[in-house]
């Protein structure tokens, strides 16, 4: 059987650009590709892959010469990131320049990133407008932000207002809702890589050690989230968390916004297990049975901490606020509070309501 092919019409709009590469409208595409737009014949089918990938090229995307670099911002083991221009539309980018082992190829985590961000869209996760390959490097271009929460605390003297403490906290508990509902764990979760503009808005970054969790069986490596952040089922040895290990991180960074500094600052494992048990209390039978096995299991020894209140942790926080941050420090990972139910939590009834209705795409909310 044959059926019949409807002709159409294949036009390309700067919106649908937009949309479907996450650059910003003022994008200024080349003459050519104008001309060359506004002459597109009628199609009998719908573009290949091949040739839609020819037209980006045309536009400038995958390209090093369509990005300047600025500046260097930082640079770690596989990566050097640098703030850049795009000259597609005059916007500052962020470059992500990943060092390609000849043998190797591109490291896991790069792998990684690129995966997972490319089918993201969030207003409070980073954006990847554009991926280029070469010989040598791997580069990621992303949206620029002014800062992250860490420099953004140290501006404030490390007080944070307790209404933009709020903010930042619901606006990290929006992107995480977001990638949860699709299965992807950040796992790094540290004010180092929350990312934040100067209208205040946040975003999640650095995905290099994010994982898509697929199959609930699958087990995961136990050396994610820097130590500080780091849940205690995990500094044990668990492999089978879910999105559970990203709102330990969340309940540490709050209470840093809070108080101002870290809540567990250990050096080692073992130095870090101390300190969230000196804090929270030792794991006892029957009420956290599987830690107590898993302490069993490993070479450590520990007191028996009884737990302080949290107030005595962090006296700005009112009841709610010590509720939330309770209900986010749980020792076994099933108990811990999830985004988006932490999202609905009373410590945010003081926010605007309507932040509550926003899409994916937009944020309304505004430091001060």
């Amino acid at each position: 059987l044959h059926s019949k092919q409807k002709k159409f019409t294949f036009i390309i709009f700067q919106r649908d650009i937009q949309k479907r590469l996450s650059l910003p409208a003022d994008l200024r595409l080349p003459i050519s590709v104008v001309e060359k737009l506004n002459t597109t014949p009628i199609l009998n089918r719908p573009l290949t892959r091949k040739n839609r990938r020819a037209s980006l090229s045309e536009i400038g995307f995958g390209k090093l010469e369509s990005y300047q670099k600025l500046e260097k911002l930082g640079e770690g083991t596989y990566a050097t990131v640098y703030k850049g221009r795009s000259r597609l539309n005059d916007a500052l980018v962020a470059l992500k320049e990943i060092r390609l082992e000849q043998e190797e190829g591109a490291p896991c985590t790069a792998i990684r990133e690129v995966s997972l961000l490319r089918d993201l869209r969030h207003a409070n996760v980073v954006t990847l407008h554009d991926i280029i390959y070469t010989d040598k490097t791997l580069t990621l271009v992303f949206e620029y932000l002014d800062s992250d929460l860490k420099q953004y605390m140290d501006s404030c003297g490390n007080i944070l207002s307790m209404n933009n403490v709020k903010i930042f906290t619901f606006q990290i508990l929006r992107g995480l809702a977001y990638c949860h509902a699709r299965r992807v764990l950040h796992r790094d979760l540290k004010p180092q890589n929350l990312l934040i503009n100067h209208r205040g808005e946040l975003k999640l970054a650095d995905f290099g050690l994010a994982r898509a969790k697929s199959v609930p069986t699958k087990t995961y490596s136990n050396e994610v989230v820097t130590l500080w952040y780091r849940p205690p089922d995990v500094l044990l040895g668990a492999t089978d968390y879910s999105t559970h290990i990203d709102m330990w991180g969340v309940g540490c960074i709050l209470y840093e916004m809070v108080t101002g500094r870290p809540f567990f600052r250990g050096c080692t494992v073992d130095e870090q297990l101390h300190l969230i048990f000196r804090a929270l209390g030792t794991p006892r039978r029957p009420y956290h049975a599987d830690l107590v096995e898993r302490i069993e299991q490993s070479q450590f020894q520990f007191p028996l901490y009884r737990p302080e209140p949290f107030i005595n942790h962090a006296p700005r926080l009112d009841v709610d606020g010590l509720d939330l941050l309770a209900q986010l420090l749980q020792f076994e990972g099933r108990d811990r509070i999830g985004a988006k139910d932490a999202m609905s939590h009373s410590f945010f009834s003081t926010l605007p309501q309507d932040v509550m209705q926003l899409t994916d795409s937009k944020t309304s909310i505004r430091t001060v």
